[in-house]
């Protein structure tokens, strides 16, 4: 035997062995710790704590309400190795608060256990707790909504009235503290919204100085709609015409209805905007008052128009004639410098027949109509030139001579 210990080399395997045995036994017990059971062997007897035990209370859930209850707690086990590791392992027990028969108020209670072994040892981790037994009461409340960045929106663009489902939840907690409610809200963020915000929102109750109360809400999540209304602008229609009407027809009006409609979009696309055009109606179908409904073009740029429809009413008569006599013809587009004489007619004046509805030439006067001959391309000299007339809409017109004869010379 001395020998052997005297042996360099049995020395090193013995330490060797030594080491290999002390590294399993820590191993097993880190991974023992590491499942929430601490374990330590004395002789026959087993010490296992087991942690995060859930806690259960018993006690009137439809009328009461129990605060002060810890969640969890740690349990430490003692006794027979053979009783203690499968109780901890198994984790069947119960860890329970029994406040079934007492009253509205604050105690300090024990914390108990059942379904453990009357051979083990406990020792609950806290052993007591304060807690609070309240009546339990439900009201229903309204919704409100709170924005978030809604000094982030896009400029131009504001927020309308939200519409939240459920409007109404129920909220249930301890009496004293339904009873300190004074908002319900749900959250919406509004940073950069250029369109209608649809979202589900997590409901909370706060009390009058805005600390968020511990109650139950039901639905706590709600559906809340935030119409983004963009910039506007009203502006009105241009409604073209093409073709003829049939002969002895006469326009009486064009009128859209409504006259304008309100345009939506970026503020830097609506702004240049002074109404729209695009709208055409052919007069080669038109036969007698007739009502077209028509869509209203959309501008480039532009998010939308309300309404998206117009209707366009279109009056007509049989055409009748009146003759505007001796109308003045006026020289425009000559400077100073020049005089002008007219050659034909020599009086410069020229008789208009107009054409129209009834109740469009009774309105007419002679100074609705302008008579214009353009000399602003003309030099000295004789030139035949033409008439042109100018005057209000849905009317027709003819001249006696569509041409003038002028003499324009420079001025001494």
């Amino acid at each position: 035997m001395d020998n052997l210990m005297n042996n360099h080399w049995f020395m090193k395997i013995f330490a060797l062995l030594l080491a290999i045995m002390l590294y399993m036994s820590v191993n097993i017990e880190g991974k023992e710790s590491k499942s929430g059971i601490t374990r330590n062997s004395i002789g026959q007897t087993d010490v296992e704590t087991v942690t995060n035990v859930p806690v259960v209370t018993y006690y009137d859930e439809q009328n009461l309400v129990v605060s002060g209850v810890p969640k969890t707690v740690n349990v430490t086990l003692e006794g027979p190795a053979s009783i203690v590791k499968p109780t901890a392992l198994q984790r069947d027990f119960e860890i329970y608060v029994d406040l079934a028969n007492l009253e509205l108020g604050t105690y300090t209670v024990p914390l108990k256990y059942k379904n453990i072994s009357d051979k083990l040892k406990v020792t609950i981790e806290p052993s007591t707790t304060k807690v609070t037994i309240q009546e339990k009461v439900s009201r229903d409340f309204s919704v409100d909504v709170d924005f978030i960045h809604k000094n982030k929106l896009v400029d131009g663009y504001s927020v309308e009235e939200p519409i939240v489902k459920p409007s109404v939840v129920t909220i249930t907690g301890a009496k004293d503290v339904v009873e300190r409610i004074a908002l319900v809200k749900a959250r919406v963020d509004l940073d950069g919204a250029v369109d209608t915000v649809k979202q589900e929102s997590r409901v909370r109750a706060y009390d009058r100085e805005g600390k968020l109360l511990d109650v139950n809400i039901n639905p706590s999540v709600v559906e809340v709609t935030v119409p983004i209304k963009s910039p506007s602008k009203s502006v009105p229609l241009k409604i073209n015409r093409t073709g003829t009407l049939k002969a002895g027809l006469s326009i009486v009006k064009i009128e859209a209805v409504p006259s304008e409609v309100t345009i939506f979009g970026p503020k830097d696309k609506i702004d240049p905007i002074e109404f729209i055009d695009g709208i055409t109606i052919n007069l080669d179908d038109i036969t007698s008052d007739t009502t077209l409904e028509v869509p209203v073009p959309l501008p480039e740029g532009v998010k939308s128009v309300d309404p998206a429809k117009v209707k366009i009413h279109i009056e007509v008569q049989q055409e009748e004639t009146k003759t505007f006599s001796s109308l003045p013809i006026h020289i425009i587009g000559l400077g100073d410098k020049y005089n002008v004489q007219f050659l034909n007619p020599k009086d410069g004046n020229m008789d208009v027949q107009v054409y129209g509805a009834p109740s469009v030439l009774n309105s007419i006067r002679a100074d609705d109509l302008q008579l214009y001959v353009n000399a602003s391309e003309l030099g000295v000299g004789e030139h035949d030139v033409e008439v042109e007339v100018n005057g209000p809409q849905n009317i027709t017109w003819k001249l006696p001579d569509n041409k003038a004869k002028i003499r324009i010379s420079q001025r001494s």
